[in-house]
């Protein structure tokens, strides 16, 4: 931007790509700051009119664009070929204006949208309400029909009417002179926002959208089997459409919270048990950690350190199927850091009794023959 040219971005204080709506929202802020009735100071009213002047540039594209490229929208400041380099040549011009001077336009008219958006939310669920199902109630913040007026967004009832400046297609044509020639192109409609329709007589609630913003509580239904990350989706339950169109869906991510004692791989599940020496050389029967009441697990005599036990049936119920997973019994054979005379005695009496082919200690050989 040349010396002594006006910053029209700066007045406003917006950046060089804020959108339409972000100038239109910041001018009105500025102008209600330094409107002469409001602000006392000495140059309010030549600060209000230079804002005003920053206004009727930025809020034209046309203006914009010439403003943006050359740092005046004063002809006169712009000399024929002036600075005109081929890239000049086609600032501004998008593939759409090019394909509408040379074959009348890509695709035609389009509306805007009206259907409402999906929420995305994410819900924590303990291992064992994974494992029974459960119903979690959440919190959301988003848009509802209006019940003032039926969510159609008229506050008599007349409903909706073709846009009369755009006939009905939600766009208007724009016309701009390039070096290429009159180009047309197709641009939203500013009456009816890009809808096509127009309401006569606008709800107050909801401003003739047909939706309002509420704070509701939903209750989601968490299936047995759920596993961590999985999605549920609720159709309808998202953003409200406008004036009674389509609702978006609410999408709902599972969190499974990680288990104390317990480790999932897909259906199964996964516990340690510490057993004593005694009880791995002879076998016993231990009640092993598990989300059902019943996880009788027999160790075997004889079992080594890092063996496994399987319990058919007692892992996670399946979720796309019938039955369920297995419990996998993981045995830890603890060796006492201290033993008292007796124990000693035992354990040494036990030690001769395998046999010492290279005479090393007792404890060497019983850590031998333990992790043998």
């Amino acid at each position: 931007m040349s010396t002594g040219t006006k910053d029209y971005y700066e007045l406003l204080g917006v950046s060089k790509d804020a959108s339409e709506a972000e100038i239109k929202k910041a001018f009105r802020h500025k102008a209600r700051e330094t409107h002469p009735d409001v602000c006392k100071d000495h140059d309010a009213e030549e600060r209000f009119k230079a804002v005003n002047e920053a206004y009727d540039v930025l809020c034209d594209p046309q203006k914009r664009a010439m403003y943006d490229q050359y740092g005046t929208v004063d002809p006169r400041s712009v000399g024929p070929g002036a600075g005109v380099g081929f890239e000049d040549i086609f600032a501004g011009i998008g593939m759409e204006d090019l394909f509408s001077a040379f074959f009348g336009g890509m695709g035609g008219p389009r509306r805007v949208n009206m259907d409402g958006r999906d929420i995305v939310a994410t819900v924590t669920v303990t291992l064992e309400e994974a494992a029974t199902g459960v119903t979690k109630q959440i919190a959301l913040n988003r848009l509802v029909p209006c019940d003032e007026c039926n969510a159609t967004g008229s506050a008599d009832g007349s409903g909706v009417s073709r846009c009369s400046d755009c006939n009905g297609s939600g766009q208007r044509q724009s016309y701009r002179r390039t070096i290429l020639g009159t180009m047309t192109t197709m641009t939203p409609c500013e009456t009816c926002q890009a809808t096509g329709n127009v309401i006569t007589t606008p709800c107050p609630e909801c401003e003739g959208q047909g939706r309002v913003p509420d704070r509701e509580h939903v209750d989601v239904e968490i299936p047995a089997g759920i596993d961590d990350g999985m999605q549920i989706r609720l159709r309808g339950h998202g953003e409200a459409g406008m004036r009674g169109a389509t609702s978006g869906d609410l999408i709902v991510t599972v969190r499974v919270a990680p288990h104390e004692y317990l480790h999932r791989e897909r259906d199964d599940l996964h516990c340690r048990a510490g057993i004593s020496i005694a009880q791995a050389a002879l076998g016993t029967e231990i009640d092993a950690c598990g989300i059902l009441e019943d996880n009788k697990a027999v160790i075997p005599a004889g079992s080594q350190h890092g063996d496994t036990v399987r319990l058919k049936g007692r892992g996670m119920p399946r979720l796309r199927g019938s039955g369920r997973g297995d419990l996998i019994v993981h045995i830890a054979i603890e060796v006492p850091r201290k033993l008292d005379k007796r124990q000693r005695e035992l354990l040494a009496e036990l030690g001769e009794t395998l046999g010492d082919p290279e005479r090393r200690s007792v404890l060497q050989r019983l850590h031998d023959w333990l992790t043998g």
